[in-house]
């Protein structure tokens, strides 16, 4: 079998992806740049040439080859906002594809040119890659199409025999990459269509095996998010806009005359394809408007000096011809990402070069993947000079078959009627495909315009809006008492009660607003029968309490169970001081905890007690449809219980907290919210905590409303959680991590509400929980209807799960989350920020950094966004833009937290 054969048929499954082809794809200009570079030095090595570079190299070319592909798959079904968005997104991946390849190129040529005895069997073990490794697709080998081109015209200036042998075995492989693009030719032009197919759908299994397992590597969410975009859920429409008048704002070409057509090319100019273009031009005498790209026209030195370059002549010759010069930045960068200094000298340092070659250039830009920001069009207007969009993709960058581009430019022309066309002059299909453009438009009458001066329209974005609060349970004040008991007298002393009651402590002040006076502790010795009396009689009742307030109660300690006369149970609290043979007169009964709770002017009351015992009979409280006015009105008496009868309650939970109060903490922490409306009632704690304990212990937690209460349910509400992620957030410990795992595997299923504004979305359903009640039987409670929440507190709320998530080391859990956030809010720094944490956290600092720049443009003023930019950019080496930005954190934080690591990296990088 030969290389051609063997390439064309070595996968079988094998379909097109010529999505990419285009994004490999090495300019001519990449090997015209060589005449330039500096002469390779001829060094003779004894040992193999290393080619693992480039073949990491290659194989990154072919990812993002297949990332644009699985962007551009089912396209038709997309909204135009993600429509957008892959096309931006796509285009960045095919512009780092091009620099990519143009490493990769220069890499071979040096590489060719060494004069290393064993160069070419390095070379041909690349080759045998692209030929026959067993994890391509017959379509990923286009990826390598332009490569092997450039490969071949390097070994074409050896004579040797080696050298003679591999030029006909790069031959071979073209060829057969031109029989596998012929092969698929449909299957591209599908993949890049944006219109209804025939209604007879042709199959072609091995090609949608190919996109089948693309998708299964990649999602078009991720690669967006990757490339620091979440799309917002869909709001609702705007107004139609007023006319399409262009005066004022930016051109997209919505006011041409009708069957009038503007012809645009970027990011030339090419050594060789933009001459083409113009000499097609010309025959059909239509004008055109070039977009260049500054750093192929030359140089632009510090003191504003320009030096033009070779290429320089071809936008003269332009300009000769009656064409436009426009600009189109210096390097192609994506300048919504830049500001202050390196942001004019993109936008300006071309204008510069473009006067250099003629001073009637056009004040025309573009912005390079239609990327801008405020003060990049602030930029431009200060220098008079005009954004000009489009509103007619080709999508000549992506798609490589001319036929499909030729169906795609001209359905849309007659779908606008109108409008501004999108080609780049950088490619041969663009030159191919133009004539037969051309040819259609003006049989139909079509008149082609230059600049003509009509205007546009800018959209400011809106503002950053205050961050949500959680939702107001009603309360006027809160009071707890809080008991823990280790160090007994008379029973067997515990290790965990007394660390147990400061958590529970620490996290009603801290985390619920408790005011500190307004908590009362009893520790050890402390807690005496009369000393817990007392708290309830003496100190509460002397304390203010009001009848719109909350009462908290938790007991860490021993519990007991004694069987009266009549059969019934009763269970008791054991003070510190109680002696074990006289618990009817030492401790305290649960018949005086009733009546306490009874007598209490509070108007909802909760025990959480981590002590086993039983004898209490509860009984259930009613949902509400509306559950923050109809609570309001009803008294509640609650109880919790860690366990019933004979049960030793686990002491083995992490941080050296019992299993119970651990997971209480976490309950308290978010995960007892089941109906995500930002309020955790008791009996939502209930309904985490009980199957939880019982999940990892041999516990069996109890819950009910006390006699006397009117169905009322104790709410605690989350704060809003404004914490940015950064290397000092803290973490879980493993055995944290360990034992959550476990008590989520039983969390109720929770309905993930969705709202698309900050109008009130519908509650979700509510969840149903069989829980013990204190004398051994089951009952079915159910959470209250969630309160109904603006699309902005959803956005919270998943930010505060995302946070949660993180700290357990669940980062894909996390992810989602943040992401969730900014689709429901698009503007949330503080989403934004977290989500390039996550990134960060698993060693992916681009992807990282593009959040944390997005989190900057959201919020300016936020220190920990430039010192996490920071670390992202100095981790993916891009050093300069790591001291830009850890300059920025010490303006804004001189002797902030980071300051002296923002100066440690300051001397490093």
């Amino acid at each position: 079998m030969n290389k051609k054969t063997k390439i064309a048929f070595a996968v079988a499954g094998g379909a097109l992806l010529l999505v990419v082809a285009t994004a490999i794809v090495i300019s001519v200009d990449a090997r015209n740049s060589k005449k330039n570079a500096p002469p390779v030095p001829n060094v003779l090595a004894a040992t193999p040439p290393d080619t693992s570079k480039i073949l990491t190299g290659m194989q990154d070319l072919l990812a993002s080859y297949r990332k644009i592909i699985v962007l551009f798959a089912d396209e038709k079904k997309l909204g135009a906002g993600e429509r957008a968005m892959a096309n931006q997104v796509g285009q960045g991946l095919f512009h780092d594809n091009r620099a990519r390849a143009a490493e990769i190129e220069a890499q071979l040529a040096a590489l060719v040119a060494s004069g290393n005895p064993q160069r070419f069997d390095a070379i041909a073990g690349l080759l045998d890659y692209v030929e026959s490794d067993r994890s391509l697709f017959d379509a990923d080998r286009l990826a390598f199409r332009e490569l092997l081109r450039s490969l071949q015209t390097s070994v074409a200036a050896d004579s040797s025999l080696p050298a003679i042998k591999l030029h006909k075995r790069i031959g071979e492989d073209l060829d057969a990459l031109v029989e596998i693009e012929r092969n698929y030719e449909k299957e591209i032009r599908l993949v890049f269509g944006r219109f209804e197919p025939r209604a007879i759908e042709l199959k072609r299994e091995r090609w949608e095996d190919y996109v089948a397992s693309l998708k299964k590597r990649y999602t078009r969410e991720q690669i967006l998010k990757d490339f620091g975009v979440v799309m917002p859920y869909a709001l609702p429409k705007p107004p139609t806009r007023k006319g399409k008048n262009e005066e004022d704002g930016e051109v997209f070409g919505y006011s041409l005359p009708p069957k009038t057509i503007v012809l645009t090319f970027d990011d030339g100019p090419h050594g060789t394809y933009t001459n083409e273009i113009a000499a097609i031009l010309k025959q059909y005498s239509v004008p055109g408007i070039f977009f260049q790209v500054g750093s192929n026209l030359g140089t632009v030195a510090a003191d504003g000096k320009t030096k033009l370059g070779p290429r320089a002549d071809i936008s003269r010759k332009l300009m000769e011809a009656g064409h436009t010069l426009a600009n189109h930045s210096m390097t192609h960068a994506q300048l919504s990402k830049l500001n202050g200094a390196g942001l004019k000298s993109e936008m300006l340092g071309t204008d510069e070069l473009l006067k250099a070659v003629d001073a009637r250039r056009s004040p025309l830009f573009r912005f390079p993947y239609g990327a801008r920001n405020d003060e990049g069009l602030d930029v431009l207007s200060a220098a008079h000079l005009r954004s000009v969009m489009w509103n007619i993709d080709s999508l000549d960058w992506a798609d490589p078959v001319p036929s499909s581009i030729v169906e795609r430019v001209l359905k849309s022309v007659e779908k606008e009627g109108r409008g501004i066309v999108l080609f780049h002059d950088i490619h041969e299909r663009t030159v191919k495909a133009l004539p037969a453009i051309l040819e259609r438009l003006v049989a139909d009458g079509y008149q082609f315009a230059s600049w003509d001066g009509t205007g546009f329209t800018v959209a400011k974005g809106a503002g950053v809006a205050p961050a949500p609060q959680a939702a107001n349970p009603g309360y006027s004040d809160s009071w707890a008492i809080v008991i823990g008991i280790d160090g007994y007298a008379s029973w067997p002393k515990l290790q965990y009660a007394v660390r147990d009651a400061r958590a529970i402590r620490e996290t009603l002040i801290q985390r619920f607003g408790f005011a500190t006076d307004h908590v009362i502790s009893l520790e050890n010795r402390e807690a005496t029968r009369t000393g817990i009396l007392a708290a309830f009689h003496d100190k509460l009742a002397h304390s203010g309490m009001k009848k719109n307030d909350r009462l908290f109660v938790f007991f860490a300690g021993h519990g007991a169970t004694r069987q009266l006369s009549s059969g019934r149970d009763l269970g008791y609290i054991i003070p510190a001081d109680s002696d074990p043979n006289k618990i009817a007169t030492d401790a305290v009964p649960m018949t005086e905890l009733q009546n306490i709770a009874e007598s209490l002017t509070a108007k909802h009351v909760l025990f959480v007690m981590d002590a086993c015992y039983s004898g209490l009979g509860l009984t259930r409280g009613a949902g509400s449809g509306n559950f923050l006015r109809d609570n309001a009105k009803r008294l509640g008496r609650q109880m919790l219980t860690a366990g019933g009868a004979d049960q030793l309650v686990a002491d083995g939970g992490p941080n050296g907290h019992s299993v119970f109060t651990w997971t209480l903490l976490q309950a308290m922490g978010g995960k007892a919210d089941l109906n995500g409306d930002g309020l955790i009632t008791a009996t939502e704690l209930a309904a985490y905590v009980a199957p939880a304990v019982a999940s990892v212990s041999r516990q069996t937690p109890a819950f009910g409303s006390l006699p006397g209460s009117e169905g009322g349910d104790f709410v605690f509400a989350l704060p809003v959680e404004a914490e940015f992620l950064s290397v000092q957030t803290s973490q879980l410990s493993g055995d944290a991590i360990a034992l959550n795992s476990k008590l989520d595997a039983t969390r109720p299923p929770a309905a993930a509400p969705t709202a698309g504004s900050d109008a009130p979305v519908a509650a979700p359903p509510t969840a149903t929980v069989v829980v013990k009640d204190l004398q051994g039987g089951e009952q079915k409670i159910t959470t209250p209807l969630a309160v109904p929440s603006s699309a902005r507190q959803l956005a919270q709320r998943a930010n505060d799960r995302g946070l949660q998530l993180y700290k357990e080391k669940l980062y894909a859990e996390a992810e989602a989350q943040f992401t969730e956030a900014l689709k429901l809010r698009p503007d949330f720094a503080l989403a934004a920020n977290n989500l390039g944490f996550v990134y960060f956290k698993q060693d992916k600092f681009k992807e990282a950094a593009r959040w944390f720049e997005n989190t900057v443009k959201m919020d300016p003023s936020r220190a920990i966004a430039y010192l996490n930019l920071g670390d992202a950019h100095a981790r993916a080496g891009d050093g300069d833009k790591a001291k830009k930005a850890f300059r920025n954190y010490l303006e804004l934080a001189p002797n902030g937290t980071g300051a002296a690591h923002a100066k440690q990296q300051l001397e490093k990088v």
